[in-house]
């Protein structure tokens, strides 16, 4: 049996615009690979009412799963309602309990907007219960205790919410995979129109291509990157478990400024 990547994101395109050049290396390395938006997108319009806008959305988010042979996986909740709660992670457990993920992509807690935090936080409490026989779940799935490394995305924003620079600890090589997500992007028709008004991105790709040239730069190895910061390993892995360095060698490079600044002894 292969191993398994997955993506856990906020929104449909989350994943396309941090995270999908990352799962695709996983990929071309061997990984079985998963995409699941907690949310639906029923708030990423300003045309269209609330069933036509899901069923839109969840049909962009297929395509672009099918696009790159990922395993597709339900929303469970509308937008601005991804709350940090027992009802969602316990909805989510089955899920990576099926898949049993040696990797899991998600969001940081410093992202941009509470959905982002709430759904990267609801990802890595349903990891840290994949082995607890007596976690209530929304649906019965086997528990499983292997090793599991969680990476939080860098932040769509550059920053944090308070506009602090997110420096990341890793940094992936996707210059080869960055069209592609350009591509799988191309599947969310219904939000290039609908950000140009919300958020002002002028240029849907280029504003991801744009985010993807600066991660490169701050690796000062790659053309085009994404960033990562590793999760604590306690209660998921071993602290030397990195499968994404391990799986992707000389397309994966580690930030040792980063990692020397968490260092104990640089604090004494």
């Amino acid at each position: 049996m292969s191993k398994a990547a997955f993506a856990i994101a906020c929104h449909p395109d989350d994943i396309e615009f941090g995270m999908a050049g990352t799962l695709i290396k996983l990929k071309e390395a061997g990984y079985e690979i998963h995409y699941m938006n907690i949310a639906n997108g029923s708030l990423g319009t300003n045309q269209y009412d609330y069933k036509t806008i899901v069923a839109m959305r969840r049909e962009e988010a297929m395509n672009a799963a099918k696009l790159i042979g990922a395993h597709y996986h339900e929303s469970i909740c509308d937008d601005l309602e991804v709350y940090y709660c027992q009802e969602l992670f316990a909805k989510v457990v089955p899920e990576i309990r099926d898949v049993d993920p040696e990797i899991i992509l998600t969001h940081g807690p410093y992202d941009y907007m509470e959905d982002h935090v709430n759904a990267g936080r609801i990802a890595t409490t349903a990891a840290f219960c994949r082995g607890m026989t007596n976690c209530k779940c929304a649906r019965p799935a086997k528990a499983v205790d292997t090793p599991v490394a969680v990476y939080h995305s860098a932040p769509h924003s550059l920053t944090d919410t308070l506009r602090r620079p997110v420096i990341p600890g890793m940094y992936v090589n996707i210059e080869t995979t960055v069209q592609t997500k350009k591509d799988m992007l191309c599947c969310h028709k219904s939000q290039k129109d609908w950000l140009d008004v919300s958020q002002g991105n002028d240029a849907y790709l280029d504003d991801m291509e744009s985010r993807a040239r600066y991660y490169g730069k701050l690796s000062g190895r790659y053309t085009f990157a994404e960033g990562w910061i590793r999760h604590n390993h306690l209660g998921f892995c071993g602290p030397d478990f990195n499968p994404m360095l391990e799986a992707l060698g000389d397309n994966c490079f580690v930030n040792q400024k980063f990692e020397d600044s968490l260092k104990l002894e640089n604090y004494l």
